[in-house]
């Protein structure tokens, strides 16, 4: 399995760049979101990559983080979400962000994407309703992460997170206002943005 390349910018035709590794050049396709900062032709680059063996070929994915690496490969179990689609989800919207719609099941920041309808997107947010966020923890916890500030409450902190992901005070305080005081932080925010959801 090939799992990171570091090599020179040979070509990039999006969605596909051209890596020379060691005189070898990899095609590798890779999402927008990776794409856009790749720096000029003739520079150093480093890519997370995944292999995917077909039976018309073989085909190497990148990405610039492990966080979307391993986002791309969660996409790729559920149903109907060919390597293409995949590319397209993380092409349209970050990790955090595809963390957030699924966490607030939001079909509809999902069927924004080319190629993906409704009936898909409900498949994928109901697939990867527990596991996206299990799998990316470290992407979770920034999206959720409070202002470094000396450790309170774990009110205090749910609502921080509310705040941080874009919430105002005002809905913030009603959504953690029915969260019981010995709640975990982790389980608090989950609750708080179902809440946040039916609002």
């Amino acid at each position: 399995m090939i799992g990171r390349l570091h090599g020179t910018l040979l070509e990039k035709t999006p969605p596909r760049i051209l890596l020379d590794v060691g005189g070898v050049g990899y095609e590798i396709d890779v999402p927008m979101s990776t794409f856009y900062p790749l720096p000029a032709v003739g520079q150093a680059v480093t890519l997370h990559t995944h292999l995917a063996v077909r039976e018309d070929g073989h085909f190497l994915y990148g990405f610039a983080t492990d966080e979307e690496r391993s986002a791309f490969r969660q996409l790729i179990r559920v149903s109907g979400i060919g390597a293409r689609t995949a590319l397209a989800v993380l092409s349209g919207l970050s990790v955090g962000e595809l963390i957030q719609a699924i966490a607030l099941q939001e079909s509809g920041r999902i069927v924004k994407v080319p190629g993906i309808g409704k009936k898909t997107a409900e498949r994928l947010l109901l697939e990867l309703k527990d596991k996206l966020a299990q799998a990316l923890p470290h992407a979770a916890a920034s999206l959720a992460a409070p202002p470094a500030t000396a450790p309170d409450s774990a009110q205090n902190d749910i609502l921080n997170a509310l705040l941080a992901l874009g919430y105002n005070e005002r809905e913030a305080a009603r959504a953690t206002k029915p969260l019981a005081d010995d709640i975990d932080v982790a389980t608090g925010i989950r609750e708080a943005l179902k809440l946040l959801a039916k609002a």
